[in-house]
């Protein structure tokens, strides 16, 4: 079963992870790898699979999400441990260092084709947009209670939308007739709001906002700024952490996080390295690598990834 997902550059996260995980043995003995983006459980169960006795902590803050994981890796029994948290919540679900850590950022292929949960802008569903459907704000509630200055804002920084003030004007001024219930009526507005030279270019004319307002529902950036250091602290020496990211602004965060902890820590101008103030990681990858035009053809998904990774100074012999 596919599970309404395909994973993404899932032969290059193993070939990266692996010797992470098999510092003691081939098999992934006494190894742990945290999956803090689990969704439907691609990624996890091709490591299972291939690591018959490797531990796996799987993190996502969807229930279902976890439901249909939990049957997809069932069969691995107490191998797998299950936490229902955001990512950013990685440092309290562990028991002690890790291994590997892999982070599949945004919004999975699944909650994508699950239309009631009003993600995509392709079909018509109620304005929700919550990862958790426990959380209490939803995309209607900041449209139709946000002020329109706050609503600019979010487009703006979070969906990097050029007609974010022309946007926010619409919605106010719409609203005002009728509140928003439904991902077809925002569609409709942003039609109408965006100029027609405009929409014909750079994708679906929903795109950015509509990333925007998942972004603002879900508090991702101020996550993903969280748990970045938290997984990285939690990695045992000789540990590595995968990072993939699908928009510019979560690539930007990774980016700098990444570029600050391969860093001296030795202050400028001195001439030679203090001891203990040496980078605290080491690059696995030059910048972002991205998907081959075959994974993109099989997984269209696919298209946006910007994968990086990181391996934890040390021989690994300590965890």
């Amino acid at each position: 079963m596919s599970y309404g997902h395909i994973p993404v550059l899932l032969d290059r996260c193993v070939e990266l992870l692996t010797p992470a995980l098999t510092r003691r043995s081939p098999t992934g003995d006494g190894a742990v790898l945290v999956d803090a983006t689990l969704g439907a459980g691609g990624h996890a169960e091709r490591f299972l699979t291939d690591f018959p006795e490797l531990q796996l902590v799987g993190l996502d803050r969807d229930p279902d999400a976890q439901r249909i994981a939990g049957e997809r890796l069932a069969r691995f029994g107490e191998r797998v441990t299950l936490v229902r948290t955001r990512y950013d919540g990685i440092a309290h679900a562990l028991t002690g260092p890790v291994h590997g850590v892999l982070f599949d950022l945004g919004v999975s292929s699944m909650q994508l084709d699950r239309v009631e949960r009003g993600f995509s802008y392709a079909s018509d569903a109620p304005l929700d947009m919550r990862m958790d459907p426990d959380a209490t704000l939803t995309a209607a509630e900041i449209l139709n209670t946000y002020e329109q200055k706050d609503i600019t804002r979010l487009l703006r920084e979070f969906g990097e939308e050029r007609f974010a003030s022309r946007i926010a004007a619409q919605i106010v001024k719409r609203r005002a007739r009728a509140p928003f219930r439904t991902t077809a009526e925002l569609v409709e507005l942003l039609y109408a709001a965006i100029p027609a030279p405009a929409r014909r270019t750079g994708g679906h004319p929903a795109k950015r906002t509509f990333q925007a307002l998942r972004i603002a529902v879900n508090a991702e950036l101020d996550s993903l700024r969280d748990a970045l250091p938290a997984a990285m602290g939690a990695l045992a020496p000789g540990g590595r952490i995968v990072v993939m990211a699908y928009q510019s602004l979560e690539d930007r965060i990774v980016k700098t996080t990444f570029a600050a902890a391969t860093a001296s820590r030795t202050p400028e101008g001195l001439p030679v390295e203090l001891p203990g103030h040496g980078p605290e990681f080491v690059a696995l990858t030059r910048g972002a690598e991205r998907a081959t035009p075959e994974e993109i053809e099989q997984n269209p998904r696919s298209a946006p990834v910007r994968l990086r990774a990181l391996e934890k100074v040390g021989d690994g012999r300590e965890a």
